[in-house]
């Protein structure tokens, strides 16, 4: 069996080097005209390992005749097709399970940044204004409530977390999940109940928008939102209303709608804690994935069941 990857996106060089020295690889971000090159190896191609986000067409996938396996860097597949894939019996697989500690760990650090307003606390600190009076009294964030937006294996892991701060935890899912915190099949209801609301849910048309105005509205002026799923999953529009208003207290955000663009009036905005979607970035996180990206290609090259498949 050939063994022609396209690597469509620049990817990190653990990766790399393990897709050279065991695969036939074409780098598509290094070619200088990329729908040229798309044309001229489109027949070899029999796997394409992508970045999350990155997105992959139906008119791309049925382009290559020999594609079998899309392998995504990411755990979050929803710019990939997926009911188009499987149609072409093409296989689809993500990185779940290594970057879970990562992103609950960044969660609950925009959580800490946002109550503790480290940030603007910091900046007074370099700009000297401590001379003039101190900084103005925060909010505490033991003792809190929060509100979950997806309860899979990263919302867990969040909410193991903020155990340790003494949280009180609940959340909403599709389904009703075997865990000791409590469910709201209502969405508006948790927003009411909680002063964080943690979003974990992943992308995609099913939660486009889901967290709206009526969400943002029942979290209320002392309510924090906290995003480290899909930029698609909040209105972004009208979190910067709310936030612009002060109908919410605050936001920490990794994520956004079109990145890497970030609006003008969430950077000016001083209850905002922004970060460039960097929740599972740690060279330890990010190798391990790179590895099970590889390992799902290898294993479907060598006939040999796939580690992390989607579709």
């Amino acid at each position: 069996m050939d063994k022609n990857l396209l690597i469509m996106t620049e990817m990190p060089q653990y990766f790399v080097n393990l897709a050279d020295k065991n695969f036939d690889t074409h780098k598509l971000w290094m070619q200088n005209n990329e729908d040229q090159y798309l044309l001229e190896i489109k027949e070899k191609v029999d796997a394409i390992a992508v970045m999350g986000g990155y997105k992959i067409t139906p008119s791309l996938m049925k382009s290559m005749p020999n594609l079998k396996i899309i392998a995504c860097y990411g755990v979050g597949y929803d710019a990939i097709d997926i009911d188009y894939a499987k149609s072409l019996n093409i296989k689809v697989t993500n990185t779940p399970e290594v970057l879970n500690d990562e992103v609950a760990d960044t969660a609950i650090a925009l959580m800490l940044c946002v109550y503790k307003q480290i940030v603007n606390a910091d900046n007074f600190a370099r700009s000297n204004f401590w001379i003039n009076g101190d900084y103005p009294l925060t909010k505490k964030f033991t003792g809190t409530k929060l509100g979950i937006v997806g309860m899979g294996r990263i919302g867990k892991a969040i909410a193991k977390r903020a155990e340790a701060f003494d949280c009180e935890i609940s959340y909403h899912s599709r389904n009703k999940k075997d865990v000791k915190y409590t469910y709201y099949n209502d969405l508006n209801e948790l927003a009411q109940e909680v002063d964080t609301l943690c979003i974990i849910t992943p992308g995609g048309k099913e939660t486009e928008k889901l967290i709206n105005k009526n969400v943002l509205d029942n979290l209320g002026k002392n309510g924090v939102l906290i995003n480290v799923a899909r930029g698609s999953v909040i209105d972004q529009d009208e979190l910067i209303n709310c936030l612009e208003n002060k109908s919410i207290l605050a936001a920490g955000l990794d994520v956004y709608t079109n990145e890497p663009n970030i609006p003008e009036k969430l950077i000016t905005l001083k209850n905002t804690v922004l970060l460039p979607h960097i929740a599972s970035g740690t060279v330890e996180t990010r190798n391990a994935m790179g590895q099970l990206v590889f390992d799902n290609i290898k294993n479907y090259f060598e006939n040999k069941p796939l580690i992390s498949q989607v579709v």
